[in-house]
Order: C-alpha cells, then sequence, then structure tokens
C-alpha cells in the first residue's frame, strides 16, 4: 500500500460511545532488553543531562517489575541481550517494528545509537518462533519509536527521528498503510511519547494523544480520524504518561501521570501504574522499553470453516 505522506481526509464513521464498549485483554509477546549497561553518557533528547547521576541498580529494579507485570498479566516476555556500549539498547521500541511475524530492523539517527540497529537485525534473524528478519532498513528509521499501530493503519511519527521516506520504505516492505504524522516538540522527539495507541480492536482504533505535540497539519488528521480520541494534559506527557503499553483493557503506563490514569477509568480502561523514574532520565518510559512482536495471522482453513 502507499504511503500517505500528506494524509487525506474522509468522512469518519461515528463510533460507538466508549462507555458501552466491553474492554478485553489480548496477550501479547514482547522483547525486552535489560538495563546492565544503562546510564546517561552523552545528551541527544532534553530528558537527558550528564549532571544528573544514574543508579543503575534501581534502573535494573524498575525494569524487571515492569517485566515481571507483563508476565502477571499473561504476556510472554523475551529477551535481547545487552550490549557493553549501548546504554540506550534498553529502548528496546527503538529497535525495530515487527508485523506480521516480518521483522524490519532500526536504521538510528544519532551515531552514539547505530550498533543498536544491527544487534536487533542479529536478535530478529534468530529469532525464528513466527519472526521472519527484513533486515535493517535503509532510511533513518526508529522502530516503534516512531511507528505504532493503530487497528489496520500505521501510524508514523517524523519531525525529529525517522524520516518521511522511511515511512514510504515501511509501507512497501510490510503492505500496510501508513500515517504521517508531524512532531513539533523536541520534549516529544518520538511518537510513542506524544501517542498511545489503547485499543487497536474498534474502529476506529482508541488513541490518545497530546495535541500541542503535533503540528496543526496532524493535528487535523488526528482530531478527523480519532474523534473520541483521549486527550492527554501537557502535565501527564510531562512526565511521558503517554508513553504506554495496552493490552485491550489494561494500560501499563508511569504511576506519575495520575490525570491519565482517570481518563482511562473513564473509558473502561484499567491503568497499570510502573515506576521508571530510573529510565526516565534516558527520555524513555513503558512503552520505550517494549518492542511487541506481532506474529504471523495464519489463514483460516476450509475444514476449519465448516
Amino acid at each position: 500500500m502507499t504511503a500517505l505522506t500528506t494524509p487525506t481526509t474522509t468522512s469518519a464513521t461515528v463510533p460507538q460511545p466508549e462507555s458501552t464498549r466491553e474492554r478485553t485483554a489480548t496477550p501479547r509477546r514482547f522483547l525486552m532488553c535489560p538495563p546492565t549497561y544503562f546510564d546517561v553518557v552523552y545528551e541527544i533528547n532534553p530528558w537527558m543531562d550528564l549532571g544528573v547521576p544514574v543508579d543503575a541498580g534501581r534502573a535494573l529494579a524498575q525494569w524487571e517489575h515492569l517485566r515481571a507485570t507483563y508476565e502477571a498479566h499473561g504476556h510472554r516476555v523475551e529477551l535481547i541481550d545487552p550490549v557493553p556500549g549501548l546504554p540506550d539498547m534498553v529502548y528496546a521500541a527503538n529497535g525495530g517494528v515487527v508485523l506480521g511475524g516480518r521483522a524490519l530492523a532500526a536504521r538510528f539517527t544519532y551515531p552514539e545509537r547505530r550498533p543498536e540497529g544491527a544487534a536487533y537485525e542479529s536478535w530478529f534473524a534468530g529469532a525464528g518462533d513466527g519472526v521472519t528478519s527484513l533486515g535493517q532498513a535503509a532510511e533513518q528509521n526508529e522502530g516503534e519509536g516512531d511507528l505504532l499501530l493503530a487497528g489496520d493503519v500505521l501510524l508514523a511519527g517524523t519531525g525529529f527521528r525517522t524520516s518521511r521516506a522511511a515511512h514510504a520504505e515501511v509501507a512497501a516492505l510490510l503492505g500496510v498503510e501508513v500515517v504521517t504524522l508531524e512532531l513539533v516538540d523536541p520534549r516529544y522527539y518520538h511518537l510513542d511519547t506524544a501517542l498511545a495507541v489503547l485499543d487497536g480492536g474498534t474502529s476506529p482504533a482508541t488513541i490518545a494523544y497530546l495535541p500541542e505535540a503535533f503540528s496543526p497539519a496532524s493535528q487535523a488528521v488526528l482530531a478527523e480520524r480519532y474523534p473520541d480520541a483521549v486527550l492527554a494534559t501537557p502535565e501527564d506527557a510531562a512526565v511521558l504518561g503517554l508513553n504506554a503499553v495496552s493490552d485491550g483493557l489494561h494500560v501499563f503506563l508511569t504511576d506519575r501521570a495520575t490525570g491519565m490514569h482517570a481518563r482511562l477509568r473513564e473509558r473502561g480502561f484499567e491503568p497499570v501504574g510502573v515506576d521508571l523514574s530510573e529510565l526516565l532520565k534516558g527520555g524513555g518510559s513503558v512503552k520505550c522499553c517494549t518492542l511487541e512482536l506481532r506474529p504471523a495471522i495464519t489463514p483460516v482453513s476450509q475444514e476449519a470453516r465448516a
């Protein structure tokens, strides 16, 4: 399908009221990377401050709690080995994107992170179990940091990291409709810091986002496509309250975004608060630590239909 670098708007179907929907959790398969070497040793985003020390032991304990929380809710977590000298490898969401079992590894913007792309490509190549590697992206592409699946559409961020050319590449390789969204606030340099997909099984998908993180044109696209979206406050966004993972019922997010917790409950979701304050020092939270491994869709046989 064709990447929509300038999305066209269409008449939106009025969705079923959120309050009447019954939420259902769907088991997911995640890839995570232990923060063995996590530290802030350079500054490539506004969250990083070389003058603020990192407690490595606390970062690991917080990460382990997130992993255990996923598993306690029925999700499968796989691990990629951390690599010395790559402190940001813990942010697994940036490592690539996996749709229908096909995995495209990232090609990072900053030289400090570029070796991560090869590390994730190597893991995808050896993963098996329904994952097929397509290699490393040719274009500047920071994985699920900027590529979020919302139903049958891939919402794609640009402006700071992932290029518009990468959107077209992903559309061609993964066979998915891509909608380009322009980010304008340096604090929200990846799409997953400014927008969260809460339920991709509804039509349209249910999302949450911070309007002012996007250009006026992209705000218009989001408003038309998702008229019933949850709108975040600047206060919740400022603690990365939109850097969240949802299984359709449970929404895993920072425990600091208390306003977002309340709005999620109003929509029938169950927020699960997690403390990732140490990893926030590198500019990431729950979603940044989590790459979803989406399996291939197995066709239903004629016998099974009968």
